[in-house]
């Protein structure tokens, strides 16, 4: 395999370069991702290597760069969008959910919408509470869109250049602390395919479920805990939507209780569709009440002491586990 250790952006800078210069149709268009190379420098000289024409540099409207974006996978292209933060998402929202998603529908299957919506969510960075949001439970809402959200730089490359093959629009939405995290990735041609979860640690004890950040600090934790004697299954969902509940399923068969870590709001988040699935498929298999370690039901606070309070921590899930354990 070859495999060597890059970023999670560089995962993400070679996957569009791969696509790019794979298939003629695949372009890119978002606010300062042309000479400046993206907001988290994802695109970073792709417009040296690929032109205007491919890499395009938009006004400042989300509203623009989506319908622009739908009408060129309409007609032929596979247009990669970049909606620099995902808190500003609601300002094309009209695009997506009564267009993107559902135009492929409403023309019977005659037209495809292969378009890629790229976008950063998550706190971290003590932006305060317009640049910090966690917005994926929005979109799991609305059928018609694939909601995609990578922890590691490998399965940001692989999904990513499966995400721009598809004919489906597509939600990619990377957290805007895993940029600069590591990975091993293969320099050898590879997809991850949509929808299918990943046991990332093997246990028997107790079924942890996340995606995104939360992974590694679910990963934390259940190092930490098997120190303790307890023996902890880690799955990252890898997609929202569609959701793999018979990986899910299988996991809970044999430690018999699950928590639900994601750093989203708990109120109407990701976790309570899992949760909810959880129920109506492994019910019979649960020896104790399903747990969820959420964000707080807070605007995200600007204070880097309030910020960490307002999202799941280590500390969280090993709290919530033992208590599940009990």
């Amino acid at each position: 395999m070859h495999n060597r250790e890059i970023t999670y952006r560089q995962a993400l800078h070679e996957a569009l370069t791969e696509e790019m210069e794979r298939d003629g149709k695949v372009f890119l268009m978002g606010e300062d991702i042309g000479p400046y190379g993206g907001a988290y420098g994802a695109t970073k000289g792709l417009i040296e290597k690929f032109g205007e024409e491919r890499v395009r540099d938009t006004a400042i409207s989300e509203a623009a760069i989506i319908g622009a974006g739908l009408g060129a996978a309409m007609t032929g292209m596979r247009p990669v969008v970049e909606i620099m933060y995902i808190d500003f998402i609601g300002i094309c929202m009209g695009q997506i959910n009564n267009q993107v998603a559902k135009i492929r529908y409403m023309f019977g299957g005659k037209a495809k919408v292969p378009l890629v919506i790229r976008t950063e969510g998550g706190a971290g960075r003590t932006l305060g509470a317009h640049h910090s949001q966690s917005l994926e439970a929005w979109f799991m809402h609305i059928p018609g869109i694939r909601v995609v959200m990578p922890a590691t730089p490998y399965d940001a490359k692989g999904l990513l250049k499966t995400s721009i093959r598809n004919d489906n629009p597509t939600l990619f939405i990377e957290h805007k602390m895993l940029y600069n995290t590591k990975g091993q990735v293969p320099k050898s041609e590879y997809l991850v395919p949509l929808g299918e979860a990943e046991v990332k640690r093997k246990g028997s004890n107790i079924s942890l479920i996340t995606y995104s950040r939360m992974l590694l600090y679910s990963l934390e934790a259940a190092e930490e805990l098997e120190r303790q004697g307890i023996s902890v299954e880690v799955i990252d969902l890898r997609t929202l939507f569609p959701l793999d509940i018979k990986t899910i399923t299988e996991s809970i068969k044999k430690t018999n209780r699950a928590v639900i870590v994601e750093e989203d709001c708990k109120t109407g988040g990701a976790g309570a569709e899992i949760g909810m699935q959880i129920m109506e498929n492994s019910f019979n298999w649960l020896d104790a009440p399903i747990k969820r370690v959420a964000g707080a039901d807070v605007p995200m606070p600007k204070s880097s002491i309030l910020e960490k309070l307002a999202i799941p921590s280590k500390e969280d899930i090993v709290k919530a586990i033992k208590e599940t354990l009990r």
